[in-house]
């Protein structure tokens, strides 16, 4: 089977409501830096996320959408977008930050207080000189 053909067949397995964030993120692979690349791979996967996860209140379903683990597995070139989205919309990123950095600045105090945990890992974020 030739790449081509087998390119075609795993496309068809991909269900529809995922295939524009395929798409789209294949055709920036030709158009942009890897930087670039990352960063509109990360919007359209926070994006999709968003938009499946609108009507849910269950952090472990948000946290085990296929949008946000992909995020996770982005790996520490994440973290700064992340911290950016956290800033500017806020999101339940915590989880992901902390996988992926496997730190938690969070004092115990302030778990499930949302602008504390937020304000903990900009801190967080600013003291390990990432920058966003």
């Amino acid at each position: 089977m030739t790449i081509k053909a087998q390119i075609l067949e795993e496309l068809e397995q991909i269900p529809e409501s995922r295939l524009e964030t395929v798409l789209a993120y294949i055709q920036t692979l030709t158009q942009t830096t890897p930087h670039q690349n990352l960063e509109q791979l990360f919007n359209a996967l926070v994006q999709q996320w968003r938009k499946d996860n609108r009507f849910t209140s269950s952090v472990d379903q948000m946290v085990m959408h296929p949008a946000y683990q992909q995020i996770i597995g982005l790996g520490e070139a994440a973290i700064p977008l992340l911290l950016k989205e956290l800033e500017n919309k806020s999101g339940h990123w915590f989880w992901a930050l902390k996988s992926i950095s496997r730190e938690d600045p969070v004092p115990l105090e302030s778990r499930g207080r949302i602008p504390e945990m937020t304000q903990a890992w900009i801190h967080w974020g600013q003291v390990k000189g990432y920058t966003w």
